[in-house]
């Protein structure tokens, strides 16, 4: 799969502005993973954080869309997301074998419906989960949010696999 790993028309409208930078961090995401080995798509290499891997990030970042969107902002069901785990801090990095291939298959599957939710909504739309005060966010502030931790974890891919193989570079 070609990645594109451009930023969105400098006068862009706010939707196109917001789902584009989005996009860009995923992009960075997937990219950050090419030619990865397997083992080294899941070797640790921050001994203070384990879980914290290649395809941890994927695995991770996949759950991370599902919280937002389909569970805080659709009011889907939270109990097959990890993310919702109380006794499991770090239930949405583990891979537990899963090939990165498939991770980001995945991952893929996954930013193509939350593409498709905020396509269906309003960025003024509020999340309709009454369990969860971040629900009480509007689409816009979610996709803020998203594009927060996506270039976070984005950052963490930076470091990660520059520690993996000492390959580097944003794009």
């Amino acid at each position: 799969m070609a990645l594109s790993l451009e930023r969105p028309p400098f006068q862009a409208d706010e939707r196109t502005a917001l789902t584009g930078w989005l996009d860009l961090q995923r992009q960075i995401l997937r990219w950050k993973c090419e030619g990865l080995s397997e083992a080294d798509a899941h070797r640790s290499v921050i001994p203070t954080s384990p879980a914290v891997t290649m395809a941890g990030l994927i695995s991770h970042m996949r759950w991370v869309e599902h919280s937002w969107l389909e569970v805080l902002f659709l009011d889907g069901d939270e109990t097959q997301n990890p993310c919702f785990d109380e006794t499991d801090d770090d239930a949405s990095w583990r891979t537990d074998g899963v090939t990165l291939t498939q991770l980001l298959a995945d991952y893929e599957t996954q930013c193509a419906r939350s593409n498709d939710i905020v396509a269906a909504a309003s960025l003024d739309d509020v999340g309709r989960h009454l369990g969860h005060r971040s629900a009480k966010a509007n689409l816009r502030w979610m996709l803020i949010h998203l594009i927060e931790e996506t270039g976070r974890h984005a950052g963490h891919a930076d470091i990660v696999r520059e520690l993996l193989d000492g390959s580097k570079g944003y794009y």
